[in-house]
């Protein structure tokens, strides 16, 4: 019998079927969140699919639309009935069926349980001086004694009544000037922009407009709305990133522009897409007016920050990984697909250099470690890594390549972060039983009505927080070497340790799906935090201090590990626990202070500036300091504290050179 490789994104999750096994059928067996109330009848349409064309290098699949059955009469029925005709590629799930090798995206709406997007708006105090302000103003009305326009009199009014000289609006201002004036009675509302261009103009008085600021990650993209006059978050919203389906993490997007003419404008248009989706979801959430929205702030990592500009980020993907600005922007907000108040600009707060972005420049803004006396870690957990150490005389920064496993991803029973994922994990010291934690549920395994609690979502793997928390568990428990390998010999001693090959995993829940860790999982992440952590040793040897006396975890990941199996690990180097804090979604808080402040940009251009990049790239002593990271937590250094915290002597293990997979770079 034929079988077929069917890849599906954004799970990443990927196996062979048979030919004339349905899309569903196949997605059912691998674990894949496709929906279906109707059971495979084609009448529901939640399964809905996209089948991808084209050339996965990465997983050696050639896809194409003719790679599965063509569409009957019961999809013909439902785009009638539904008046929802398919685009090319979409599908129902339960009617393709397999004739070939597949890529498969499940969009959002198809996924029974949609990622729990991990980025809130935290409090952080802030004084509110906005760009944009409003001015009521009252215009003379037009005289036949004089000739003068609308717009002429509305700036005389303005230089009048506000003292504003020389204002100026673009023509989607000046198309509803007459309008408004007129519904006012001459009577308007002017929200100026630095006292200097016109964003919009409402009839009679207008006292709240808003704001929108966007973190946007290579995995996820965050919204938050704001009232500029008060600074509140009054909604906010995230979903992933659209450009996944393209390329799991950011050098894969760039190889796929560098492969592909028109690659950039078509992961342009995904996330700006993505911008505007979110635009009108926060709108809607607090029932504000799309025009009312009159200031936008960007913050990303560089490549996401070029793509959302409609730069394009190529000359990232090779060495010296040069940017093509790294001041901060300003762009009228329709240029990024914006639908919002005719004269609104977005402000694209400034990147560091090379690999160290926007996001970056928001945490620093946010954490304003330049204001301290005190040698400060900040590190932003993501698919790369970025890295600011140092204190008010002086900061450096660095980005490091730990790829998407954090995140779940690379890892056999990986997923991210949504409901039914393990986050949370322990083993029992004596017996080596786990016991863990689920999204959606607080009960632990252990606890009476855990299995009904879970009922729903099942056990369906693990995420980025659970995966930390169960290798530091098993290096604590000895089920791990400092040298990373799974010690065979506890499976004298526990059923949970079992021979898989050559080498052995640690089962944590049996059943289906079985869920285990692998000596491959291991080396994903030893080569993850062994990046992470040679980026720390670079910055700390160029800064010349031996330690560090505050450690801040920023990122969505990073706000959901906890800091002492962080250090078992070895993510992080030493340091008091209680110096060791999460720091929560610091790049939307920094974007959210960009937003709210004017003076902050200022502010964070003459910081940025002064920071000192280290390239990882070309740094001789960054391999060794990556091969001595690949113990755990570390092959030289000192863990005084966390010994003391965890009462036990580490062990120490110098390890062989490990062979990187996919080069020093990633995305």
């Amino acid at each position: 019998m034929t079988e077929f490789t069917v890849a599906f994104s954004p799970s990443g999750k990927r196996g062979r079927f048979a030919e004339g096994v349905s899309v569903l059928e196949a997605a059912r067996k691998l674990g894949v969140d496709l929906d279906s109330v109707c059971g495979g009848r084609g009448i529901c349409g939640r399964c809905r699919i996209n089948v991808v064309e084209g050339i996965d290098q990465q997983r050696a699949i050639t896809s194409a639309l003719d790679h599965v059955t063509q569409a009957g009469d019961v999809e013909n029925r439902y785009q009638r009935v539904r008046r929802r005709p398919f685009t090319s590629g979409e599908r129902l799930g339960c009617q393709a069926r397999i004739r070939g090798d597949l890529l498969v995206d499940i969009p959002a709406e198809s996924q029974l349980h949609r990622q729990v997007v991990r980025k809130r708006a935290e409090s952080w105090p802030v004084k509110i001086d906005p760009v944009s302000r409003l001015y009521y103003i009252e215009v003379e009305k037009p005289d036949m004694a004089d000739p003068s326009s609308d717009f002429r009199r509305l700036a005389k009014a303005l230089a009048e009544q506000w003292g504003m000289a020389d204002v100026r609006a673009g023509v989607p201002v000046l198309r509803g000037l007459q309008r408004t004036l007129r519904a006012g009675d001459f009577a308007v509302t002017a929200c100026v922009r630095h006292g200097r261009d016109i964003v919009a103009i409402y009839p009679g008085l207008k006292e709240r407009v808003f704001g929108l600021a966007f973190d946007i990650g290579s995995t996820t993209v965050a919204a938050h709305l704001c009232d500029l006059g008060s600074g509140d978050v009054i909604a906010s919203s995230g979903r992933m990133n659209p450009q996944i389906r393209l390329g799991e993490d950011l050098m894969s997007r760039v190889s796929y522009i560098m492969m592909h003419a028109g690659g950039d404008r078509e992961l342009t248009q995904a996330v700006q897409e993505a911008l505007a989706e979110l635009a009108i979801e926060t709108a809607q959430q607090a029932g504000v007016a799309p025009g009312d929205i009159v200031e936008v702030t960007l913050a990303g990592n560089p490549i996401m920050h070029h793509l959302a500009l409609g730069l394009d980020p190529t000359e990232l993907g090779v060495a010296p990984f040069a940017l093509t600005i790294d001041a901060g922007v300003d762009v009228p907000a329709r240029e990024i697909g914006l639908e919002i108040a005719p004269g609104a600009f977005a402000y694209a707060l400034p990147c560091i250099g090379g690999h160290v972005g926007a996001d970056a420049a928001a945490v620093v803004l946010c954490e304003a470690p330049y204001l301290s006396e005190e040698i400060r870690l900040i590190v932003d957990v993501g698919t790369n890594a970025e890295i600011v150490l140092g204190n008010r005389s002086r900061l450096l920064a660095c980005s490091s390549p730990t790829g998407p496993a954090f995140e779940g991803a690379q890892i056999s029973c990986g997923q991210r972060a949504a409901a039914g994922a393990i986050e949370r994990l322990r083993i029992d010291r004596a017996t080596l039983e786990p016991r863990f934690k689920v999204i959606g549920c607080d009960l632990w395994s252990d606890e009476k009505g855990f299995a009904e609690a879970v009922g729903r979502t099942g056990v369906t793997g693990i995420c980025g927080s659970g995966i930390i928390e169960a290798v530091a568990e098993m290096a604590i428990s000895g089920v791990l070497r400092p040298d990373g390998i799974i010690d065979g010999a506890m499976a004298e001693r526990s059923r949970r340790v079992e021979a898989a090959g050559r080498t052995f995993s640690y089962v944590i829940a049996e059943g289906e799906p079985r869920i285990a860790v692998t000596q491959a999982d291991i080396r994903a992440i030893q080569l993850a935090k062994a990046a992470l952590y040679a980026g720390v040793k670079l910055l700390m040897d160029r800064y010349g201090v031996s330690k560090v006396e505050r450690i801040t975890l920023a990122g969505a990941f990073g706000s959901h590990v906890d800091p002492l199996y962080a250090m078992t690990l070895g993510l992080i180097p030493d340091c008091p626990l209680d110096k060791v804090s999460s720091a929560g979604n610091a790049a939307g808080t920094g974007a959210r202070i960009a937003l709210l402040n004017a003076a902050s940009r200022r502010e964070i251009g003459e910081v940025v500036r002064k920071i000192e990049k280290v390239e990882t790239a070309i740094e001789p002593a960054f391999q060794a300091h990556f091969v001595e990271a690949m113990a755990i937590p570390h092959a030289r250094d000192a863990f005084p504290h966390l010994e003391e915290k965890l009462g036990v002597t580490l062990r120490r293990e110098v390890i062989s050179e490990p062979r990187r997979r996919g080069g020093r770079r990633r995305g």
